[in-house]
């Protein structure tokens, strides 16, 4: 049903002469609540001509769904003396809390480099921004420390085999959201592409945001910050007195 709906919408369109591309996701709002442990997104739509039709010719599809942007400090460690400490670190103005690329095929063999590093399609061409003076091999360094910490936490990922298409008419990618998933907007680029150019794109959006206990809390260190900070520094103190009572029990 919903794909008659996209290709519909398609249709509305007919006066354009570009290809038409008509994105679509499963939920537009994901709620995280206590002991949330992650959800996946169907991304799908579908791709035709001007009148409506099959697109004539081949093509391949590119999606990115990205969360919202953040500044962030990284730090990197290093054994002094036998112990780990913070050494050198930088500063990122802007670094995606979500990042993940799915494509019908593998990138290199659908665009070429300089194409991929425009629409950052893929892990290795995220346009970070450093601020400060930054030695340019120690920018990189850094720049490959963050995409690799936050890859094993599960929050950049790439899968170049991660878009079914189907009669070169619809398209279906999953994109799973890990537990530790950061709330905001999430934005999902969608690319068409046929020999090396883009020739169609669109972009839907879904909302994720904390709902219950979480939201209260949050919403709470947000509006609240002296009331928040108070309350928990005194539940902090009362549990140290009472663990120290119910010790001196025993």
């Amino acid at each position: 049903m919903r794909y008659l709906l996209l290709i519909f919408a398609a249709l509305m369109l007919s006066g354009q002469r570009d290809p038409i591309l008509v994105p679509e996701i499963s939920q537009h709002e994901v709620r995280v609540r206590q002991g949330f442990t992650g959800t996946e997104l169907l991304l799908f739509g579908a791709i035709l001509d001007p009148r409506g039709q099959r697109a004539g010719r081949e093509y391949d599809i590119i999606v990115v769904l990205r969360g919202p942007s953040e500044p962030i400090r990284l730090r990197e460690k290093e054994r002094v003396g036998g112990i780990w400490m913070n050494t050198e670190s930088s500063d990122f103005r802007s670094a995606p809390a979500f990042f993940a690329v799915a494509s019908s095929r593998p990138i290199e063999e659908i665009v070429d480099t300089k194409t991929a590093a425009i629409y950052e399609f893929g892990t290795d061409y995220i346009q970070l921004s450093p601020s400060g003076v930054i030695d340019t091999d120690e920018q990189l360094r850094f720049s490959r420390g963050l995409v690799d910490l936050r890859t094993r936490e599960g929050l950049y990922k790439q899968d170049m085999d991660g878009v079914t298409i189907t009669e070169q008419v619809l398209y279906q990618s999953r994109i799973s959201l890990p537990s530790n998933v950061v709330t905001g907007t999430y934005t999902a680029e969608t690319f068409a592409v046929t020999r090396g150019r883009v020739i169609a794109s669109a972009v839907t959006q879904v909302e994720v945001r904390k709902v219950g206990f979480e939201r209260a809390v949050e919403v709470s260190a947000e509006n609240y910050g002296l009331l928040y900070g108070l309350v928990a520094v005194f539940l902090s103190i009362f549990t140290g007195w009472l663990a120290g009572r119910l010790f001196a029990m025993v």
